[in-house]
């Protein structure tokens, strides 16, 4: 489901697009400067959504509120996800082979289209909070739709929401109209960087073992369907949505039109943040686990990158990060005598 590419090497495997659909097949060689800044670049964008939505999401769960609450991953949902996960990248193969590419591709794009405005409007609704004037008044609306009437009426939808909101949805809009129509790599950006934001703040585990089973189902997921089928290649070569991050290696020589991309996909990034977040609250007074496991995930995608561009060949990153961001973690716990502590947290809440 996830890896890292160099456009010059084999299709991302997690579906992330590929050398045809992005423009790529002429393999360009990039200088070793739009290498380095291109390598360097979707590891920064990889460590934004992974540090902010891991403190957001320790904001979330102090929350009183309860919709503000993130969703809780369970250790049956854990064991699960690969098998769902499999079943889902297998159904798209399957679709590709059977249905227009092109038809498949337009009804996806329409529905990231309208998840993309929404997860960008979240994601920047915060910071609107922080730079809308004072002066300017602030109005209150509701969006109600109910079924029946009288004493049987039935609310379907009540969201409420204010200027401010209706501002981030009209930047978001432009954002999703500018992806639709040309596909630019930074609208690309932007949808994917919403996405994990999102995805890591509205998550989180119940328990480290639970982490453990994810990630090691993970582990085999992503590098069976990399190294040992062809079906992760295909989609990706068929795929097209903003589940990737991606930075050109050309940028230094073609500028904002550069075409030839390094890539990562979304849940190198979604998946090890489970367990980096729930190290943030395993101690009440320090963050040892999870700057240790910050650092963990660092080395592993940065080894991810040395192994890809030294054999230039896309590889599965959780093959590296999962070792990485549960080794570390459980080496320090097993080092400072807390390793029985650190497994009997059961809600990250009670520690924060």
């Amino acid at each position: 489901m996830a890896d890292v590419e160099q456009n010059v090497a084999v299709p991302d495997a997690a579906g992330n697009g590929s050398d045809a659909v992005n423009g790529t097949a002429g393999r360009f060689v990039s200088s070793p400067e739009g290498t380095a800044l291109a390598y360097g670049s979707l590891l920064f964008m990889a460590l934004l959504p992974i540090f902010f939505g891991a403190l957001r999401s320790v904001g979330c769960s102090k929350s009183k509120n309860a919709s503000d609450m993130p969703e809780t991953i369970t250790s049956r949902d854990a064991a699960r996800f690969p098998i769902i996960a499999s079943c889902t990248l297998f159904g798209l193969y399957l679709f590709f082979k059977i249905f227009s590419q092109e038809y498949i591709n337009l009804l996806l794009s329409m529905y990231f289209f309208v998840l993309g405005i929404l997860a960008l409007s979240h994601t920047m609704s915060p910071f609107m909070c922080r730079v809308f004037p004072a002066n300017l008044p602030n109005k209150q609306y509701q969006l109600l739709f109910t079924q029946g009437s009288g004493e049987s009426k039935e609310e379907i939808v009540n969201y409420e929401f204010d200027t401010k909101d209706l501002i981030c949805l009209g930047i978001s809009s432009v954002v999703g109209v500018w992806y639709v129509l040309k596909k630019h790599w930074i609208a690309n950006n932007l949808f994917g960087l919403a996405f994990a934001l999102n995805g890591v703040e509205l998550l989180h585990l119940n328990n480290v073992s639970t982490g453990c089973i994810l990630l090691g189902g993970l582990f085999v997921y992503d590098v069976f369907w990399v190294f040992g089928t062809n079906v992760m290649v295909t989609v990706a070569k068929s795929f097209e949505a903003p589940i990737k991050l991606v930075f050109p290696q050309d940028l230094l020589e073609k500028g904002l039109d550069a075409s030839n991309f390094a890539m990562l996909g979304l849940g190198d990034i979604l998946f090890c943040h489970f367990f980096l977040s729930f190290t943030l609250s395993l101690k009440k007074n320090t963050r040892t686990y999870f700057y240790t496991s910050f650092l963990a995930y660092i080395f592993g995608l940065g080894l991810t990158i040395f192994v890809m561009h030294t054999f230039k060949h896309a590889q599965p990153a959780l093959l590296y990060l999962v070792p990485a961001c549960v080794g570390f973690p459980v080496l320090l716990a097993l080092f400072k005598g807390e390793l029985t502590e650190m497994f009997s947290v059961s809600d990250p809440r009670d520690c924060v």
